[in-house]
């Protein structure tokens, strides 16, 4: 644990020198939530049983900081420590694999959160947002949720050859659910087309999830976007750590 906490705390020091987390997990959901409540104000979303845009969209935008940190922050960081080789001096010290991925976890599940709460107290103070579901069934949700797309960072930044591929995947993986999977342009809004293609990115299930935890929609339709997540966290972090490269 001593380790555990040393390693936490030094990572977490380089992290906050960049300003990417910073921009991507912090500024830019807050923005989003700044700029749907100025557009749409407390105007009723279609299809959405008298819930507002804000209100209907509050899952998603939370999901942008996880997306930010586990698909794209975190497989860059671990695959830039095995191109400088400092996972080959790890190698030769009691730390394992999972301590090295679980520290990364913990910095950007940290990022994640305090995102939440901005975009909360954002939308609450300036917007009247209302939550009108269950914390607890939507803190479930959200650590279920950053999970998986934590999971899926880890295979990436576990496995990947050099930087250069980490961050060739990370980019492929990432632009497309941010984009598409509705955590910035509404899920909704999108042609049936579309919605049946991009139905199948993990996120889009995630923000499905969410929304239905946030608005505290009944439970059993959801039952697929859970074991969807649940089978890619552990099918990802399986894979993160059972071909693990230290260089």
């Amino acid at each position: 644990m001593k380790v555990f906490r040393t390693m936490l705390l030094t990572e977490l020091k380089l992290s906050l020198r960049g300003i990417d987390m910073l921009i991507f997990a912090i500024c830019m959901p807050v923005v989003v939530t700044v700029l749907l409540g100025i557009i749409f104000g407390n105007k009723i979303a279609f299809d959405s049983a008298g819930y507002t845009f804000l209100e209907q969209s509050f899952g998603s935008i939370t999901t942008i900081a996880i997306c930010a940190g586990g698909v794209m922050g975190l497989p860059l960081v671990v695959s830039d420590y095995r191109h400088k080789k400092i996972l080959k001096r790890f190698k030769v010290t009691p730390i394992s694999p999972v301590m090295i991925l679980a520290v990364q976890v913990a910095i950007y599940a940290l990022y994640s959160i305090v995102s939440l709460i901005l975009v909360y107290a954002t939308a609450t103070i300036f917007f009247a947002f209302r939550f009108s579901g269950s914390w607890l069934n939507f803190l479930s949700c959200y650590f279920l949720v950053m999970m998986s797309m934590f999971s899926i960072g880890m295979m990436v930044g576990g496995i990947a050859q050099n930087q250069k591929m980490a961050g060739m995947i990370a980019s492929i993986l990432y632009f497309p659910m941010l984009i598409f999977s509705g955590a910035t342009l509404p899920y909704e809004v999108m042609p049936a087309t579309l919605q049946k293609i991009v139905n199948i990115l993990p996120l889009t299930q995630g923000i499905k999830l969410l929304k239905a935890a946030s608005l505290g929609l009944a439970t059993d339709i959801v039952l697929i976007p859970i074991i969807v997540i649940v089978a890619l966290t552990v099918i990802c972090t399986s894979i993160a750590l059972r071909f693990f490269k230290w260089e």
